[in-house]
């Protein structure tokens, strides 16, 4: 089915009448999937090392955080069932937000992490640097420290990898 969009004449036809060609879909038209945010957390990790690799800290802190972001909606993602009546449109609102702990808790993550950090400090420390990353840094220019954020995702007992064990 085609949505309405630009008319234009074939001039190849005989009878040249308009055909209407599809109107591309937004983004926010189309649903993500588990395995989206799957390849989108991979990928803003990869774009916040080359970041970093050229000098840019700023711009690795505000991506290495969409990767978390995205990893922790794969988790969410993954507790959807097929066929299932939606949830309630206020749970389904809280999905959208960019606060990491509440994505955390949504993904019912949040006392396996508790328990897994009392027996890993350096898993602990990590968390501590990644939880208190928000969306808002991209509107800072600098005072935002991309290397320790990105170690802290990437690095021993980094917080990717802890959640990727999970998605």
């Amino acid at each position: 089915m085609f949505e309405v969009g630009t008319v234009v004449s074939d001039l190849n036809s005989p009878l040249t009448r308009p055909i209407i060609e599809p109107r591309p879909k937004l983004m926010r038209d189309v649903p993500l999937t588990r395995k989206d945010f799957q390849r989108l957390a991979e990928l803003r990790v990869r774009e916040a090392a080359a970041l970093l690799r050229t000098r840019n800290p700023v711009g690795s802190y505000y991506l290495s955080g969409y990767a978390i972001e995205c990893a922790l909606k794969a988790c969410i993602a993954k507790q959807a069932r097929r066929h299932e009546f939606p949830l309630r449109p206020e749970y389904v609102r809280k999905q959208y937000t960019h606060d990491l702990e509440e994505l955390l808790r949504l993904a019912d993550l949040e006392q396996q992490l508790k328990n897994e950090m009392r027996t890993n400090a350096g898993l602990a420390r990590n968390w501590a640097v990644v939880k208190d990353w928000n969306e808002e840094s991209r509107y800072r220019g600098s005072g935002l420290n991309g290397r320790d954020l990105h170690e802290a995702i990437n690095g021993p007992d980094g917080v990717l990898a802890w959640i990727k064990q999970r998605w």
